[in-house]
């Protein structure tokens, strides 16, 4: 195989990280026993992680980022896996521990590799990316405690105009769900949560919170993609045996809480794993963002190349980054 392109961050002399587009052979690539030819891949929060000194997402160095790719096959030796097949893959240990998907080229597990359904194209699949894939593991959770489109409850998306929040929130307006309130932290978000489907705007600069167990209930399900304080705020305002799916750490990893919201108000804090879900549900959740869910033709994305990596990471470390960034791989 040719030499191939790929996005490479290594360590110097001095522990500080660097990164840039280099050739590579595939020798350079992590085992396994399935070659991929990557079409598109997507740049989440955890990809700017791992541009990062000490951002604490990858293991070892030097290393190819990037926690998503779809593409097709060019070679397997898992018999349900044929050169040319459609292809995805999110999570699991790519881009972080194994060569990931800002490559040309990729070589993963075939256990990791999902078949790109039907009505998805590989650009499609990674609009929504490890992002979209969140926020669908976030929505089925809370469906599965109960929140039904029929009763109308008030919803909470935090993070609303970043990867997973702007997803989840246009999938519940898909879904037919129509009380959403949208956390902001910059006036200017204001329109873009709107614009993805918001009905209602928090903006959590403007509302300390007052530090008491339980407040007011305000909504009965919550998609939390931020983490720290705020979900300590938030768990106080959940009304009884509402539930709040939490997926993200942006806000920080601690939690300052008490037990009062889970034994007075019955509430369910659960946790969204997306890096080791079962390949049965990733599967139901793939097929459900192809068709029922789909929402594609209102996704807000940019495309870029590996070239435009280091803005758009600046970008998600500023909090500055709107909506769904892919990656066009193939003849950067």
């Amino acid at each position: 195989m040719k030499p191939f392109k790929s996005y490479v961050v290594r360590t110097n002399e001095e522990n500080q990280v660097t990164h840039q587009v280099e050739e590579v052979t595939e020798s350079f690539l992590g085992e396994g026993n399935t070659t991929i030819a990557v079409e598109y891949s997507s740049i989440n929060y955890k990809d700017m992680l791992g541009l990062q000194t000490k951002g604490g997402v990858i293991r070892n160095y030097p290393m190819i980022p990037g926690i998503d790719l779809a593409g097709t096959i060019i070679s397997s030796e898992d018999p349900s896996l044929s050169p040319g097949d459609p292809v995805l893959i999110t999570g699991y240990k790519l881009g972080t521990e194994h060569t990931g998907g800002f490559s040309e080229v990729a070589r993963v597990p075939s256990e990791w590799v999902v078949k790109l359904p039907e009505n998805l194209s590989a650009k499609e699949a990674m609009m929504y990316g490890t992002a979209g894939f969140t926020a669908a593991l976030s929505i089925a959770a809370l469906e599965k405690n109960g929140m039904k489109v029929e009763d109308q409850p008030e919803i909470l998306v935090t993070g609303a105009t970043g990867g997973v929040g702007s997803v989840a929130t246009q999938i519940l307006r898909k879904l037919g769900y129509e009380n959403i309130t949208a956390t902001i932290r910059k006036d200017y978000q204001e329109e873009s949560a709107k614009e993805f489907g918001a009905t209602k705007i928090w903006n959590i600069t403007e509302n300390e919170s007052n530090g008491r167990p339980l407040n007011r209930r305000e909504y009965k399900y919550v998609v939390d993609t931020v983490g720290g304080n705020l979900t300590a705020d938030i768990l106080s305002k959940v009304d009884e045996y509402g539930s709040v799916a939490i997926s993200g750490n942006a806000g920080g990893v601690k939690l300052n809480t008490t037990v009062l919201p889970f034994i007075l108000r019955g509430v369910n804090l659960l946790g969204i794993n997306s890096v080791s879900t079962p390949m049965a549900e990733r599967e139901e959740l793939w097929n459900k963002l192809a068709n029922e869910w789909n929402i594609v033709n209102v996704l807000h994305n940019t495309e870029i190349t590996l070239q435009d990596i280091p803005e758009t990471a600046a970008k998600l470390k500023d909090g500055q980054h709107l909506g769904r960034t892919i990656i066009k791989i193939n003849g950067t």
